[in-house]
């Protein structure tokens, strides 16, 4: 039986192949495959055209090694998951990215599997790595609960939409003994572009818009699919992102953060009553300083703002609340309700 051979298939390990099998890299096309060694010589040569392979030394004894594109693919089992080992053994050797992406994946890589392993309730992980000349491309995905139907279940929240407003304030962890809730955040503020898909609901994050989370479209699978991209021409390091939440700015606390109120409020919906602001105000105390983010919210109620800016804020001095992108109607509310 001819086995064909499928350059995409071929694109999830032909980069670590080239990495381990440089001298005979054809042989193990043809012992993995099962294809012929003319099958396995055309593919290769398509693959050096599409830049997946570099080839050097002479016609009879070429030496391959990976190209300016590369990928890989791989699956784990998450019980027992030790998620430093994969990025060590499997991924960390077969990229080339500037030093501060490196690290920047490493964190998030290290991170996001670890959330599958102790959150998502799933059996298996699949993790694919990518590079392209200006990307570094991250995918998890696990088969687990999905993280807002797990975000919902464990803080009793009515919806995903809640369940996002929750997660972007960051400091949310369903294991507070365990972690303290960074891991995801603070994966989505090193990504130029971070997606998170569960169960049908998809949320989204451009680096370069200033509307924060949006709704996206989910991918049609069960359990937690996260994404993310980062320009390899990025100035942004870490210890950028992590002093930038930091009041102290060094990094050391997560004591800030910001509160976008277009997650509650939806499309063209008014935030009138008070449980929406003791949604927004849930978990505030964990922090110094908040950001109240008013951006694309038109209109409001005495109540929302009164609840916030008054009943909240005496009952915890020791929060800042500072309303930002309100229009002139909101900020004269909240004055108001400031006065009381």
């Amino acid at each position: 039986m001819t086995v064909r051979l499928s350059i995409d298939q071929m694109t999830l390990w032909i980069t670590a192949a080239a990495r381990e099998h440089s001298l005979d890299l054809a042989d193990h096309v043809v012992e993995k495959t099962g294809a012929s060694r003319r099958s396995a010589l055309s593919a290769l040569r398509r693959l050096g055209e599409a830049n997946w392979l570099t080839r050097t030394g002479s016609r009879s004894r070429p030496v391959y090694g990976p190209g300016t594109l590369r990928q890989v693919a791989r699956s784990y089992t998450l019980h027992g998951l030790q998620e430093d080992l994969p990025w060590q053994r499997d991924f960390a050797p077969n990229f080339e990215f500037p030093r501060h992406v490196t690290r920047m994946i490493q964190h998030a890589f290290t991170e996001l599997v670890n959330n599958a392993a102790d959150h998502s309730g799933g059996s298996s992980v699949t993790v694919s790595l990518r590079q392209t000349p200006t990307h570094a491309q991250l995918l998890v995905s696990d088969d687990g609960c999905g993280v807002f139907d797990k975000i919902c279940t464990t803080f009793d929240l009515a919806d995903a939409q809640h369940a996002m407003l929750e997660l972007s304030k960051g400091r949310l962890t369903s294991q507070p003994e365990q972690h303290t809730g960074r891991g995801l955040f603070f994966s989505s503020q090193l990504a130029d572009v971070f997606d998170i898909h569960a169960n049908g609901t998809a949320f989204q994050r451009r680096a370069w818009e200033s509307s924060g989370w949006t709704k996206g479209r989910p991918l049609p699978r069960q359990g937690s699919s996260i994404y993310m991209a980062i320009s390899l021409d990025t100035t942004r390091t870490l210890d950028q992102v992590m002093e930038a939440w930091s009041m102290a700015g060094d990094g050391i606390e997560f004591d800030q953060t910001k509160v976008s109120l277009k997650l509650l409020a939806g499309e063209g919906q008014a935030l009138d009553s008070r449980a929406q602001a003791r949604r927004v105000a849930a978990r505030l105390p964990t922090f110094r300083r908040v950001e109240v983010a008013f951006d694309g919210v038109q209109d409001v109620g005495h109540g929302f703002v009164d609840e916030l800016f008054r009943v909240f804020a005496r009952a915890h001095p020791e929060v800042e609340l500072v309303a930002t992108g309100a229009n002139a109607r909101i900020k004269a509310l909240i004055e108001s309700a400031r006065r009381g």
